[in-house]
């Protein structure tokens, strides 16, 4: 994750794009919400939680969104879900020293 951004610090007014993603690969996050299928999980009906509130993973992928947001693939390995999340639905997992 950069020094300089906090995870929360990106609105959605901004184009996210105009810095370099808040999380690098490999970074453990935690999911904020409740993320339901929007049509585009497979093997899951529309409206399904897909991943629970807590749920922790890392990033495998970085991706974008309407020339505006990243979409980061979070790879949810206990429950073998790959799901991209905004931003705004991450935080990041501080490891304990």
């Amino acid at each position: 994750m950069r020094d300089d951004a906090p995870p929360s610090a990106t609105c959605d007014e901004d184009n996210e794009l105009e810095d370099d993603p808040v999380f690098d690969y490999g970074t453990k996050v935690r999911a904020r919400k409740h993320i339901k299928n929007d049509g585009t999980f497979p093997g899951a009906e529309i409206g399904e939680v897909i991943v629970r509130k807590g749920e922790v993973g890392y990033v495998h992928s970085i991706g974008t969104f309407l020339q505006r947001y990243y979409i980061y693939g979070i790879d949810f390995v206990e429950s073998g879900k790959l799901v991209g999340m905004r931003l705004k639905e991450l935080e990041p997992v501080e490891e304990q020293a």
